[in-house]
């Protein structure tokens, strides 16, 4: 039987098709414990020079416990579409090559393996994983990204 993978979307510059705000679902599950994030995220030029700025917001539910949580990430655009992003201090995280509606970055943290693969289904919809493993992390993300309407 052949298995059916979803259709992608290919974007010419990840910047202009992640620009403005979107909801964000995330399922986690962290070494046989699960959680869940909701929020928002906005991807917005920094204002100062050509840096966007990646920022999340919301609320991490994790067993009887809920917290507000967030996350800013830094985006440097290229010439050719791409992305490098950045920890918020600067740090280097990944390239970011949505041209064909699919891309998987790497990231080497010491001993511990990032491996994201982010899926553009639709101008409006988009989904990320992320698949940690290491001597010290056993941990899948999994993000629904939805546009959220001007």
């Amino acid at each position: 039987m052949p298995s059916s993978s979803p259709a992608l979307h290919a974007v010419p510059d990840a910047l202009t098709y992640l620009a403005g705000s979107w909801s964000v679902e995330r399922e986690l599950y962290d070494g046989g414990n699960t959680g869940s994030f909701t929020g928002r995220a906005e991807f917005r030029t920094d204002g100062a020079d050509e840096t966007w700025l990646h920022a999340e917001e919301g609320v991490v539910e994790w067993g009887d416990a809920a917290w507000n949580a967030g996350r800013t990430l830094l985006m440097l655009p290229l010439p050719d579409g791409t992305a490098e992003v950045s920890f918020a201090d600067g740090r280097p995280f990944h390239l970011l090559d949505l041209r064909r509606g699919r891309w998987t970055a790497v990231h080497q943290c010491a001993a511990d393996r990032y491996e994201g693969t982010f899926t553009v289904l639709s101008p409006d919809e988009w989904h990320l994983r992320w698949a940690v493993c290491g001597p010290t992390k056993d941990q899948l993300l999994t993000s629904v990204y939805r546009r959220v309407p001007r």
